[in-house]
């Protein structure tokens, strides 16, 4: 068997040998871990991974390839991969590309060969931090010494928000939603899409004016990576246009409207990550079994000195997932309802805004 020719080191010195995929590369990122037994290509695709390593703890990742069809961004902009076995021999009568040639095509380097359940579990017990993916030969004094002088940005948002607004219409659609884009996915696009909505898509960085001038009949705020109190363009719009439009807003897009009532966030010790975590809808006392992707999370006690109501609830460590303001129209959600490939429990969410336009 081939010697392991790539390794990551951890900034607390943990290092795991393997192989590498995909670009080869040095890279320094935050390593995280996503439980999702199929998405791959929609996580690697996915915006919010910016500037993040993801290890999957499936255990076998590549064996369907990469489909055109799948993709949630044009342009990816995930650190990189890391699994325990990667097949390059994909079995699948859609796939036009393997993995390993998507990450090689857009400079994203990737490892296998490792104990991924040991790295899970060290991530779980000591919180996500920095990781940097290197050549075998790289001593681990010099990796170290890389990982303490290196920041990781935070213009995530501006990295991957759209520099200029898109269009995507539907036949005979009913409602014109502009979408502020802080990373958004495309199925969130085709969702709305599918319900009657010629949706345009805005940079982060629009002005209240600019969408008032769009004439909306709602506004949604995308998901996207970061620290959402970096936003503040996005927290002051929300101030700006709260109950003048139906709001909805994903993950991020939660955090910075419970941002914009006053409520405070806090990062999570190693976040919400795959498509099995099962939420308490308040409302209606049933169970939703959601898809997550975030590092941060709302303070309950916070909401409740707003006028937000609390109205979904995280079932494993009691997290806020989502919140909503009746008077001005306005809810989010911390989970994707659009997810794909699943699970779908939260489509519900998408008809109750266009219940929230049909009204206004």
């Amino acid at each position: 068997m081939e010697k392991p020719n790539k390794k990551i080191v951890l900034e607390d010195g943990e290092e795991y040998c393997g192989y590498g995929f995909g670009a080869n590369k040095e890279a320094i990122c935050e390593i995280v871990f996503n439980t999702s037994m199929v998405g791959y290509q929609e996580i690697v695709s996915d915006p919010s991974y910016t500037y993040q390593m993801v290890v999957m703890t499936y255990p076998l990742i590549g064996n369907y390839g990469i489909t055109d069809e799948d993709y949630e961004t044009k342009q990816p902009t995930i650190g990189g991969m890391v699994v325990r076995e990667y097949n390059d021999l994909p079995s699948n009568f859609r796939y036009t590309k393997t993995l390993s040639e998507y990450l090689e095509e857009n400079d994203i380097p990737g490892i296998f060969g490792i104990d991924t359940r040991k790295l899970t579990r060290s991530i779980r017990e000591k919180g996500s931090r920095k990781v940097i993916i290197t050549d075998i030969t790289t001593s681990k004094e010099e990796a170290l010494r890389k990982l303490e002088s290196y920041h990781i940005p935070k213009d995530a948002v501006a990295k991957v928000s759209c520099k200029k607004r898109w269009y995507s219409r539907t036949a005979n659609a009913k409602y014109n939603v502009v979408a502020v884009d802080c990373g958004i996915k495309l199925n969130i696009v085709r969702s709305l899409n599918k319900r009657e909505c010629n949706v345009t898509v805005v940079p982060y960085c629009i002005t209240a004016q600019e969408i008032e001038a769009l004439k909306p009949d709602g506004i949604f705020l995308s998901n996207g990576p970061g620290n959402p109190e970096d936003v503040q363009e996005v927290i002051t719009l929300v101030k700006e246009l709260k109950g003048k439009y139906p709001i909805f807003g994903i993950c991020l897009g939660h955090q910075m409207i419970s941002l914009a009532y006053g409520a405070k966030t806090y990062k999570l010790k190693f976040g919400h990550r795959g498509g099995n975590h099962p939420v308490l809808n308040l409302e209606t006392d049933k169970i939703e079994i959601t898809s997550q992707n975030h590092s941060y999370a709302v303070e309950e006690d916070s909401i409740k000195q707003t006028s937000l109501k609390i109205t979904h609830k995280n079932i494993l460590d009691n997290t806020v997932e989502g919140v909503a303001c009746k008077k001005d129209k306005i809810f989010s959600v911390q989970y994707h309802p659009e997810s794909a490939p699943g699970p779908q429990d939260s489509g519900y969410l998408f008809d109750k805004f266009i219940n929230l336009m049909e009204g206004k």
